[in-house]
């Protein structure tokens, strides 16, 4: 049985188990320099800072070069995937589409994933072919692209690419074949835009009309494109949106209501459990990318409001792994005019579906902070591990809404 306690109140995340264990292991934690829960952009940016920082670069550089596994696995998985060959041909194009007539964003996201993947090859395995290909695409995008439009789901192209880019960029940066004020520019111009517009008036819908994701693929890119052009600003956009926005994707809205197991692990129900697991999933994906970015420019958003998200993260893993879970009916406003819509109970639709998000949160929260995370880490080894990233999880836009492969990225 679980019992539902009030959304502010919360609990630690832990079990009572796991209790004297943490506690321990936050004491020796709390003796080095932390990651801030502030309000301000950093003083200086780190570079590389978004989904990986060089500490992670070398370890899998280091561990792949020795043969260790899980990384070796990881890197598999990697070399094995189609966009990550440097052979690889971009499809850059001046106008992006998703969403009524003339859909071509397939473009896009096959490109982004072929940088991403090529930018991981080169500074994990140093293959310069490699190196040449990520720059050749995110090159080639940065001087074609002028703007990405459709029906309301321009807005998901903007966000889930926006951010996705610009991390490939991030790995990029150093190298000297590639254009880093081209991509700076073209992500300031044309991708920016859109996020501020959607987070700012959400479509003229309802506030409550859009679902989770939709803000928080825009807080993304807001706090990627914040990075990669050092711009204070909207680096501090997207944190005080996540902490306090008031559209679905802020972590209150996002994670309306929390729970304690009969094995005392804190749960907390996430905004689209009643919609399908496919979505729910994806959140997992899109408020990790934004915590993990956020974490290496020196912000803890996974441990803000009583580690909520890790709460969400129990919850999500705990019910796709076939165990039940309590559901609050979830009520909220649509349209323009705010009709009133209701889920009343937990959606089963995708449930299991596999996804590449699990690895960033079993191995912040189980590895580097010594919590217990029972339904993430058996989310993670049962049904995920080793991971892949765009190519690997079918050919439809949902196998590339995140990059992956955080098995060969974040194993510690």
């Amino acid at each position: 049985m679980s019992r539902r306690v009030p959304p502010q109140s919360g609990t630690s995340g832990l079990s009572r188990r796991g209790v004297l264990k943490s506690a321990a292991a936050l004491a020796v934690a709390a003796s080095v320099t932390a990651p801030r829960v502030a309000d301000a952009a950093p003083t200086t940016f780190t570079h590389p800072g978004m989904l990986h920082n060089a500490g992670d670069i070398n370890r899998a550089k280091v561990r792949v070069a020795a043969g260790t596994d899980p990384w070796l696995s990881g890197w598999n998985k990697l070399t094995a995937n189609s966009h990550s060959q440097s052979t690889w041909t971009n499809r850059a194009t001046a106008t992006i589409i998703r969403g009524g007539d003339g859909q071509n964003y397939s473009l896009l996201y096959s490109d982004i994933a072929a940088a991403y993947q090529n930018a991981l090859r080169w500074k994990v395995g140093g293959t310069e072919a490699n190196a040449v290909c990520a720059a050749d695409i995110l090159n080639a995008w940065s001087k074609t692209l002028t703007s990405v439009t459709g029906n309301a789901d321009r807005f998901l192209a903007a966000g889930l690419y926006g951010w996705q880019f610009a991390n490939a960029c991030e790995l990029m940066r150093d190298y000297s074949g590639f254009d880093l004020a081209a991509a700076q520019s073209m992500l300031a111009d044309v991708f920016y835009p859109l996020n501020n517009s959607f987070l700012t008036n959400h479509n003229d819908a309802c506030i409550t009309n859009y679902w989770a994701n939709w803000d928080l693929c825009n807080m993304a890119s807001v706090l990627a494109i914040g990075i990669l052009n050092e711009d204070k600003a909207k680096y501090d956009q997207a944190v005080t949106y996540f902490k306090s926005g008031a559209g679905n994707g802020s972590i209150a809205h996002a994670v309306p209501y929390l729970y304690t197991d009969s094995d005392g692990y804190a749960l907390g129900q996430w905004q689209e459990s009643g919609r399908d697991q496919g979505h729910t999933v994806m959140g997992m994906g899109q408020m990790g990318a934004i915590c993990e970015m956020a974490w290496n420019q020196g912000d803890d958003l996974y441990s803000y409001d009583d580690r909520r998200f890790m709460k969400a993260a129990q919850y999500v893993a705990k019910y796709n792994l076939g165990q039940d879970v309590p559901y609050t009916t979830y009520t909220w406003g649509t349209g323009q005019s705010c009709a009133q819509s209701s889920q009343t109970v937990i959606s089963a639709s995708s449930r299991g579906q596999i996804r590449p998000v699990w690895a960033m949160l079993h191995f912040h929260y189980n590895r580097r902070i010594s919590l217990d995370d029972k339904y993430i880490s058996a989310m993670y080894y049962n049904l995920v591990a080793p991971e892949g990233g765009g190519g690997d999880y079918g050919s439809d836009s949902g196998g590339y809404d995140q990059l992956g492969f955080g098995t060969l990225m974040y194993a510690k």
